[in-house]
């Protein structure tokens, strides 16, 4: 088969791979959950194989840990969080008045600058349109709560999420065997190679990038709590799981923090206080979970990740972003490949002979 016609039937896989996503997205989320808890899970279960134990019954004990611990922590954090918006939500327009008072003595310099015309000050108009904006989103949000469609996604991701999962665990072998026999025997080497590299990344990512937010997520929201401040729970919580994407969470939560500790109590100590929380967790992050957990095994640029997540979610949705690192990964692997073979072709070295 000629460059062409590999060129062709590549770019008509991956149409239709891309046509395939779009047809059925609306029920492919637990498919691609169940998979992705399936290669988070799937060393364990060759750890129990390796002790005599066979993939069936050790598949279903992983996930059955797996899925203790994850309802654990969902009713341990759930109705925290949900408390905490609600009272964000009622707090709204005391945080803006004392938002105002801060800015009053340069206010007329300010609206003059901004607004030379003479319209309202944008605190003005945020107070005014909040509250229907809350109310709309709490409108369409119970709409959306209640309709079938989203009846049969929960049920979706409670039940078909955890099979797949199990099925695939049990099966991954006989997966990577029938993966393996498609591919031609004459490029199965170089492909084999290039499935390794991409593997490397996303074990690095889920596996370890991962495992670091969820560790800040738990430091930041048990440190903010402690240290009294409001939302500080919603607010560690948002920061860590954030920190995915490196330095956005803990800039953010720098922030955000920052402000809500000033709103809060007025004074500098505090603020002080709590942005050290974020200082003190980038720098752990930074010298010890990073290096310890994920190394130098990602190799995936930060903005790369950033804008496969918001190209993923724009997209598709949640179901886009769960794919996005995936697919970041291949292209980034697949892209270093391309140049490599440009590099070392004639048109590269320039050879006449090409």
């Amino acid at each position: 088969m000629t460059a062409q016609r590999h060129f062709i039937f590549w770019g008509l896989a991956f149409a239709s791979f891309v046509l395939l996503l779009f047809v059925f997205s609306e029920i492919l989320l637990p498919f691609i959950l169940g998979a992705v808890i399936a290669y988070l899970l799937n060393p364990a279960v060759d750890a129990l194989g390796r002790r005599k134990i066979t993939r069936g019954p050790a598949a279903l004990l992983i996930l059955s840990v797996f899925s203790v611990i994850v309802g654990i922590l969902l009713a341990l954090t759930v109705p925290v969080v949900c408390r905490e918006i609600v009272e964000l939500y009622n707090n709204i327009p005391a945080y803006l008045d004392r938002l105002e008072a801060l800015f009053a003595p340069h206010r007329a310099r300010l609206e003059a600058f901004l607004y030379p015309g003479g319209a309202p000050p944008v605190t003005d108009i945020v107070k005014e349109h909040a509250g229907a904006a809350a109310a709309a989103a709490g409108v369409i949000a119970g709409g959306v709560a209640q309709g079938g469609q989203a009846f049969l996604h929960i049920i979706g991701v409670i039940v078909v999420t955890p099979i797949v999962a199990y099925f695939m665990m049990k099966e991954w072998p006989r997966i990577i065997a029938w993966g393996r026999d498609l591919m031609p025997p004459k490029r199965r080497d170089t492909i084999m190679t290039l499935f390794r590299e991409i593997d490397t990344k996303l074990s690095g990512f889920i596996r370890g990038q991962v495992t670091v937010a969820l560790i800040l997520a738990v430091s930041y929201a048990v440190a903010l709590t402690l240290l009294g401040l409001k939302y500080g729970f919603l607010i560690g919580l948002a920061s860590g799981l954030l920190s995915i994407i490196p330095m956005v969470g803990s800039v953010g939560g720098l922030f955000v923090g920052t402000l809500a500790a000033w709103l809060q109590e007025g004074e500098w100590q505090y603020c002080v206080a709590v942005a050290s929380v974020f200082i003190i967790g980038q720098i752990i992050e930074g010298n010890l979970l990073t290096p310890k957990i994920v190394g130098d095994r990602v190799g995936l640029h930060p903005l790369w990740i950033f804008f496969a997540l918001m190209a993923g979610a724009s997209l598709l949705g949640i179901l886009g972003m769960l794919i996005a690192v995936p697919v970041a990964a291949v292209i980034s692997v697949l892209a270093a490949f391309a140049i490599r073979q440009y590099k070392s072709s004639p048109f590269y070295k320039g050879d006449k002979r090409g």
